[in-house]
This record gives C-alpha cells, sequence and structure tokens, in this order.
C-alpha cells in the first residue's frame, strides 16, 4: 500500500525519497541523448488545479518538480497523496513531444492517483463494466486517464501505442485514453 502524506514537509519528502540516482537511470536511458530540463503541465479537471513543473535539470530529478506533479496527481475525492512513478511523467512528457505539442500546453487530468479506498468504492459504484480495476494501476501511482485539448483522442491513443512503454486503455464515450507504466497491453 502507498503511503500518503498531504503536507508540505510530506510532499517534499516523498519526492526525495523517491532516490532520485536509482531511478534515473531508467529516465536517462530511455533512448535519448545527454539529460536535458523536461516539463510537465497539466490541469486536473475535477478542481481547475494547474501544473507546470520541471521534473528534470541536466544534473538528473528535481525533487520539488516531482513533488508538485505528485501533489496535482494526488487522488481530488480525499486528498490523498502519493509517490508518482517517474517513469510515467516520463512517459507524458514524451507523448506530448511525439504529438508535437507546446510544453506549456498542458494535460487534462481526469484521474491519477487513486487510494484503495476511492478505487473500491468507484468498483462498487459502476461494477466492474466501468474499467476500474480490482488492482488498479492507479492506486500504484502509474497510471492516468488524460485528453489534450486540440488533439483528438484517437491521435493520443495511436501515439501512445506506438511508444510501447505500458498500458493504453482508450475511452472515446469518457473522453480520456488511460496510459499507465504497467506491462505492455491495450484495450
Amino acid at each position: 500500500m502507498i503511503e500518503t502524506d498531504t503536507s508540505r514537509r510530506g510532499l517534499l519528502g516523498a519526492a526525495l525519497a523517491i532516490g532520485a540516482t536509482s531511478l534515473l537511470g531508467g529516465v536517462a536511458h530511455a533512448g535519448r541523448a545527454p539529460l536535458a530540463e523536461r516539463r510537465l503541465a497539466f490541469r486536473n479537471i475535477h478542481n481547475n488545479e494547474r501544473v507546470d513543473a520541471r521534473w528534470l535539470t541536466p544534473r538528473g530529478l528535481d525533487p520539488q518538480g516531482l513533488a508538485e506533479i505528485n501533489h496535482g496527481l494526488r487522488d481530488w475525492r480525499n486528498g490523498h497523496v502519493a509517490r508518482m512513478d517517474p517513469q510515467l511523467v516520463d512517459l507524458l512528457t514524451t507523448l506530448r513531444d511525439r504529438l508535437g505539442v507546446d510544453p506549456r500546453r498542458g494535460f487534462d487530468i481526469i484521474s491519477g492517483y487513486r487510494s484503495p479506498g476511492t478505487n473500491a468504492a468507484l468498483r462498487a459504484k459502476g461494477g466492474a463494466h466501468t474499467g476500474v480495476a480490482t488492482k488498479s494501476q492507479h492506486m500504484l501511482g502509474k497510471a492516468t486517464d488524460i485528453a489534450l485539448p486540440g488533439v483528438g483522442l484517437d491521435r493520443v491513443r495511436t501515439a501512445a501505442l506506438s511508444m510501447g512503454r505500458g498500458g493504453v486503455g482508450y475511452y472515446p464515450r469518457d473522453g480520456f485514453v488511460h496510459v499507465d507504466t504497467g506491462r505492455v497491453r491495450h484495450w
């Protein structure tokens, strides 16, 4: 289970606890040249909160930027904050770049982290047919449900699938694409 702490000090501590050097290898060696600054911008559609954070510098992961992203992707229903997978942050940044979208233009976040309680309540409310998995990647801080204003969901899905970096779910009736850093699969 992921422990959460919504205090400012807790957020910074969570980002520092990520262990930047051990996780940096996966981000830095994802087929790119030496490290460059990378940013992620998004808006949570449920509270209209906006985040535009630098999460990677030439020296490595930026704990403050990751803490801002973690806070922005928190479970909006109860305020629980989790450590989001830096590989997910990299996936979103790379997806945006692959779509040729300006880095200052943000994703719409439909769902980021979901606490186990929220996940169970959503399953109970709508049943398994809602797409809420019992062992959801959202509960692990490894998934987001996204849209990109001005970019068709089919384009977002196609670009995410072409990356081959995790799960991709397509929900056109609900207006979002699910991306995660679990095993490669699609639905």
